[in-house]
């Protein structure tokens, strides 16, 4: 394998992630965990909340293939499935639709204007975890409805649930919901990462399928502490399908790893 990747560093609402178009070369074997992390290591690497492999697909426009940064591989990624869409545009790939492989599944997106919309899972299965939700949302997620203060301890409160007895065998990304005047707040502690993400795609999502479930409204305004998307969906039954989550995806720049 070669130590000279080309990549590219994308946000989504401050959700980070590297990129790299592996449809030509392979630059990086999926199980070279320690040169993932050390990518996605801040300080001393790029930096980043996970890193993303492009790859070509003969059932659909592309794959997308995710990596936490601890260079695990992972579920699906909201927010990384937006900026890999963005980047897929970028290289000619697609246009303003498309449809891409994503762990085994189907998912599909759209681009208008400055916004990238990712179809995500139908949602027909919600526990209770005490005064907690938990659901899957491409990732497994616990949500605690919470006051705003309690989200500056996100970072424990997280940990606490993340490694409990029930949840540290898998690990599990947990989740503070404060509904407000217009929107609902939330802070996402991510596994993979084992911190505070400034945003959490699948998180936004499973939160605003939480708020609906406590009198919410689709489509519902979801601010993060890197930005603000929307989440919208059908549900019937206590079953949530036609679920979107809509926002920006920016490029930030282009590099080439030599380490």
């Amino acid at each position: 394998m070669s130590t000279s990747i080309p990549f590219v560093k994308y946000h989504g609402t401050g959700n980070d992630f590297v990129i790299i178009d592996q449809r030509a070369v392979a630059y990086i074997a999926y199980d070279q965990v320690a040169l993932i992390a050390r990518m996605c290591r801040r300080h001393f690497g790029i930096g980043a909340d996970g890193l993303m492999i492009l790859a070509a697909s003969d059932e659909a426009d592309f794959e997308m293939v995710y990596f936490n940064a601890d260079g695990g591989r992972s579920t699906m990624c909201g927010n990384g499935g937006r900026c890999i869409v963005h980047f897929a545009r970028e290289l000619g790939i697609i246009d303003a639709q498309t449809s891409f492989i994503a762990i085994d599944k189907l998912y599909e997106a759209r681009i208008e204007g400055d916004a990238i919309s990712l179809r995500m899972p139908d949602v027909d299965s919600i526990s209770r975890d005490g005064d907690a939700y938990v659901l899957d949302t491409g990732s497994p997620h616990y949500v605690k409805l919470a006051d705003e203060a309690a989200h500056a301890d996100i970072v424990d409160y997280g940990a606490s649930v993340r490694y409990n007895d029930r949840y540290k065998a898998d690990g599990i990304n947990v989740n503070l919901l404060t509904a407000r005047s217009g929107d609902i707040l939330v802070t996402t502690y991510e596994r993979g990462v084992e911190d505070m993400t400034l945003s959490c795609g699948t998180g936004v999502t499973a939160a605003a399928i939480v708020a609906h479930k406590n009198g919410a409204v689709s489509p519902v305004a979801v601010s993060t502490p890197g930005g603000r998307l929307e989440v919208s969906f059908s549900e019937k039954g206590g079953d949530y399908h036609d679920v979107w989550l809509t926002g920006p995806a920016q490029r930030v720049y282009s590099g080439v790893w030599l380490g």
